[in-house]
């Protein structure tokens, strides 16, 4: 019998928004690009918001490669040789050259803005060593230097100059301001399209230069699907817990397949579904291994006030869980153990302790401690 791939070995198949052919659960925004396209109306720059991990890289590489696989438009508005027929979709099958040298960061007329890395050096040891170098948290004026004379040249390819910024919302004040410049007198031929998690970080000035293209969160039946081809390794129950976890975001899904986050929240529910009489040594052992590890720590930062959140609305709307599994039965029996507003104290105090920890480095051990008693402490009083 075969054996099924190891967690690491499915995670490195998942394959980068420019290596992704596919994309599911965004159809009304595609055919919003599409229709733009064929009516002749295409923007110059389109900024693409929404969640993290719900395909707007995926989409922006999507874009990119169907205007650059586009037939170069002649000076009186046509198209050299002819006109094709209208296409029906943005799709470029994987084995069309454009596909191939947009993955591999080498179509002449695309250049995407990032953040640079953190190190020159190192980098170049970690890319020799197969590793993925570590980036800056930010996109500053250098990795935009040279953009608009860039933009500006005649494209060496085809029809059109592609410029994708990922993510937009990451620029620093010098980044932004130099992509503002182009904005304000883009150049012929030329698309910038901007992906943006938060878009309010953005100066004003740049979104009212962009048309906004929302994407909205998956459902979690897409993103059940999308984990059954990502991560074939999962079982069916993995999956589904990972799609109700997931908040309509597949690369939120594949972080907690990746990082253990099945393993910290099935242990979590398992505390929860003791209350008001939690095991004290399964409390320590939890709060032993958030406070080892940095992605443990920041999965049971996420997940906890996410959980205290839900049971919160549940006991708001009176409506139940909606499912059978220990996370929902513990909910509902918690929520009826103390009064709403009691409910929303502890979600308040959890977000504040578990920030305030984050933000000033407290003991990552005791705060996990901590917040167990609050919600302890809230079920037991009568």
């Amino acid at each position: 019998m075969a054996r099924a791939p190891a967690p690491d070995a499915a995670a490195d198949a998942v394959p980068p928004p420019r290596a992704n052919p596919d994309l599911i659960g965004q159809a009304a925004a595609e055919a919003e690009v599409l229709r733009a396209w064929t009516g002749g109306r295409m923007s110059h720059a389109w900024l693409l918001t929404g969640p993290k991990g719900i395909g707007k890289a995926t989409l922006a590489y999507r874009m990119a490669r169907f205007v650059l696989s586009q037939p170069a438009p002649d000076e009186a508005g046509g198209t050299l040789f002819g006109a094709p027929p209208p296409p029906t979709d943005l799709a470029v099958p994987p084995s069309d050259p454009v596909f191939h040298r947009v993955q591999a960061g080498s179509h002449g007329d695309l250049r995407v803005i990032e953040p640079g890395f953190s190190d020159a050096k190192q980098a170049q040891r970690d890319l020799e060593a197969g590793r993925a170098p570590r980036r800056r948290g930010e996109i500053v004026v250098d990795d935009v230097r040279g953009l608009g004379q860039f933009l500006s040249l005649t494209p060496a390819e085809g029809g059109w100059r592609v410029v994708v910024i990922d993510a937009a919302d990451q620029m620093n004040r010098n980044a932004a301001n130099a992509v503002l410049k182009v904005l304000e007198e883009p150049p012929r031929r030329a698309i910038l399209l901007l992906v943006a998690h938060n878009p309010a970080r953005l100066p004003a000035t740049i979104p009212s230069r962009c048309r906004r293209l929302p994407l909205r969160p998956l459902a979690p039946a897409d993103i059940t699907t999308l984990l059954g081809r990502l991560r074939p390794d999962l079982t069916e129950s993995d999956r589904a817990t990972l799609a109700g976890l997931a908040r309509g975001s597949i690369g939120r899904a594949l972080t907690l397949a990746r990082t253990g986050g099945l393993e910290v929240y099935g242990e979590l529910i398992d505390l929860l579904g003791q209350t008001p009489r939690m095991d004290v040594a399964r409390c320590h052992a939890l709060g032993d291994r958030v406070a080892r590890d940095d992605d443990t720590w920041a999965l049971f930062r996420d997940l906890l006030p996410g959980w205290l959140a839900d049971m919160a609305r549940l006991g708001a709307t009176g409506r139940p869980p909606g499912d059978e599994t220990p996370s929902g039965a513990a909910m509902a029996r918690l929520s009826r153990a103390a009064p709403l507003d009691r409910w929303v104290a502890v979600w308040e105090k959890t977000i504040h302790l578990l920030g305030r920890t984050e933000a000033v480095h407290l003991d990552r051990k005791q705060a996990v401690l901590a917040t167990l008693l609050l919600i302890e402490r809230a079920a037991g009083r009568a």
